[in-house]
């Protein structure tokens, strides 16, 4: 563990075909996101909410995610916390209470290292937190070892 993460739970195994969520309200941090991400698992598909307000919506299907075949519930969440409308903190607030029968779980992903907002989000259920950028080896703690196989050297 690095002293830019803190990882509460072992690294899960995700299964092919499963979805990421992620949300996240700079471009430019989205954009790297992403390509980490599918470089880590290229099998993994991805979604992207651009704000606060869109994270609900998309978790409840609502609005211009009411398509489940289009926008299936994800399989783990990376989370900013200083998003627009709704902070990351009410996500993680709605989240624990819609009280969903298996929620998948939520990682932070901010520029905020503040031992604050870090206890605040694991209060809240998060399962781990990540200070940006996300380095390779981070994200291999959430995404399981599987991912050092996605891409060989």
């Amino acid at each position: 563990m690095t002293a830019q993460s803190l990882l509460t739970e072992p690294p899960v195994r995700y299964a092919s075909g499963e979805m990421i969520l992620l949300v996240e309200d700079d471009e430019h941090d989205a954009f790297f996101m992403q390509r980490a991400l599918r470089k880590a698992r290229p099998d993994l598909s991805m979604r992207l909410a651009s704000d606060g307000e869109q994270a609900p919506d998309y978790l409840n299907a609502r609005g211009d995610f009411a398509d489940r075949i289009a926008n299936p519930p994800p399989s783990i969440i990376f989370l900013d916390l200083k998003l627009p409308y709704i902070s990351g903190f009410q996500v993680l607030e709605h989240l624990r209470a819609a009280r969903l029968p298996n929620p998948a779980p939520v990682f932070i992903l901010t520029s905020s290292s503040e031992d604050r907002d870090r206890s605040r989000a694991l209060e809240l259920g998060a399962k781990g937190y990540f200070v940006k950028p996300p380095t390779p080896e981070m994200l291999l703690q959430v995404l399981g070892p599987s991912a050092l196989h996605a891409h060989p050297p």
